[in-house]
């Protein structure tokens, strides 16, 4: 079976988030299963120079985005066993950041092109195309449509899978000629069309042989009104072709016996060094060091999304508790701000880190004792997923991914990993806060058997990477 995985992110190369964090697990774990599978990406200028200096050329075509001839090179280097493609173009893909970018529309256009015109000029036609989100998700559009008339790609069976269905890739409906050269073939209610525009998404989910999404609970949501961002009716449509399938994490890289970025390592047989990461977090970050005070953290974007309004709307109520809580993240300045200013305000308990910084996000995972993730929606998230592998326990909203990842305490048979709330309110939030503190100090031993029960459940890639092998097979059997 030949795959080839195309995104516009992927670790360790290019990443803003769960996007390239899955594109570059994903395809390491179809590898080591036997697949064979590439993986092929923009190549951007912001890619780290010891990966630029592995880059070997491959081949330089013109590709025409509408009355455009845009050039085209097609790089290549091997890591982790895995061909990866980089399609090099400096106008599009020489900037500071991956996206936001006025001509969004217009670059992600070339690339997508780029894609279907490279395969024979590698002299690789998969049997399966994965594509990923708005980004790449015109593809089986356009093999369908522009492309059709190449034999080797009539058998090509195509994948999408939809991250967040937040961004779907929408434009005037002239970029069907004045960027991808074709006509109003796929511009109808079972295609392109969305009003008078085109949606590039919504393409892609008629298009596709088979969509997925990153966890069972968000396939649901997403064909329901609240979380359907005006697609719930298309996804109800070809809910026959739509399965969720869960994010993992590499176990590799998040493994508190192993891990070289944290103080300490620890196990479930022995958790001293837990406790000697939470003392040194305390003292990293400038909170009283004190082993036996509950630390509560968030490593996020500082979003409404996210949930950071519930949070900041009780930070003066939690003070009164015996907890700190530490925050790190970048976002909206509103959140920022906030949470600057009750770092001032409450200089001995809350602590706020204006940061991407991914080792401090690990020795935060791996020192905290609790995790605040309360999403107003969450496709998958991973960031309970690597506050599980470590012992920290989340306190999540009942929603997507993280209603599939956490199992809230049951008091009575003391099972769970987490705690988490349905009521998507500040003090249903706060009441969840409190539960999970009552355990920490009155339950110990409870408390230190959620610990390793959180830290016992397998979340690696193995067992997702199955399910999009099974989907793979099945579509090749159609």
């Amino acid at each position: 079976m030949k795959v080839l995985f195309a995104a516009a992110e992927c670790a360790p190369f290019f990443k803003t988030g769960g996007l390239g964090d899955v594109a570059g697990a994903l395809p390491k774990e179809l590898k080591k299963q036997g697949i064979d599978v590439r993986v092929v990406l923009p190549l951007y200028s912001t890619m780290p120079q010891r990966y630029k200096n592995q880059l070997v050329d491959v081949a330089q075509f013109e590709v025409k985005v509408g009355w455009r001839s845009q050039y085209c090179g097609i790089k290549k280097l091997k890591k982790d066993n895995i061909h990866y493609y980089f399609i090099d173009n400096l106008y599009y893909f020489n900037r500071s950041s991956i996206y936001g970018f006025d001509d969004d529309g217009e670059r992600f256009a070339f690339f997508a092109q780029a894609i279907c015109e490279m395969l024979e000029k590698i002299d690789f036609i998969p049997d399966i195309l994965h594509v990923n989100d708005w980004h790449t998700s015109i593809i089986p559009v356009l093999l369908k449509d522009k492309y059709q008339w190449i034999t080797s790609y009539q058998s090509i069976k195509t994948i999408l899978t939809i991250h967040n269905l937040q961004f779907q890739g929408v434009f005037d409906q002239l970029v069907l000629s004045d960027l991808y050269g074709i006509g109003y073939n796929a511009f109808h209610e079972h295609g392109l069309k969305y009003y008078d525009d085109i949606n590039c998404l919504k393409g892609g989910i008629f298009y596709a042989d088979q969509v997925t999404t990153v966890s069972p609970t968000y396939a649901q949501e997403i064909q329901t009104p609240q979380f359907g961002e005006n697609l719930d009716g298309v996804l109800r449509f070809n809910s026959y072709k739509l399965k969720g399938i869960l994010n993992g994490i590499d176990y590799e890289v998040f493994n508190p016996e192993t891990d070289n970025v944290i103080p300490a390592h620890f196990s479930t047989k022995n958790l001293k060094g837990k406790a000697v990461n939470k003392t040194t977090l305390q003292e990293r970050v400038g909170l009283p060091v004190n082993e036996k005070t509950a630390l509560m953290s968030m490593v996020s974007r500082l979003t409404t999304q996210k949930g950071c309004n519930l949070l900041r709307d009780k930070i003066d109520e939690l003070m009164h508790r015996n907890i700190q809580v530490l925050i790190l993240g970048t976002g909206e300045k509103e959140y920022e701000d906030s949470f600057n200013y009750f770092t001032w305000k409450y200089p001995e308990k809350f602590k706020m880190i204006v940061d991407f910084d991914v080792a401090l996000a690990q020795h935060i995972y791996a020192g905290s004792d609790l995790f605040i993730m309360p999403s107003a929606f969450e496709p998958c998230g991973l960031s309970q997923l690597n506050s599980l592998r470590y012992g920290t326990l989340p306190i999540v909203h009942e929603t997507g991914g993280l209603k599939d990842t956490v199992q809230p305490y049951n008091p009575y048979t003391g099972k769970g990993t987490g705690f988490s709330f349905n009521d998507f309110r500040s003090s249903v939030m706060v009441e969840t806060i409190d539960r999970a503190l009552t355990v920490y100090y009155d339950e110990p031993k409870n408390w230190a058997s959620l610990v390793k029960q959180a830290m016992s459940k397998d979340f690696s890639w193995e067992k997702s990477t199955n399910e999009y092998i099974q989907v793979y097979t099945a579509m090749l059997r159609t």
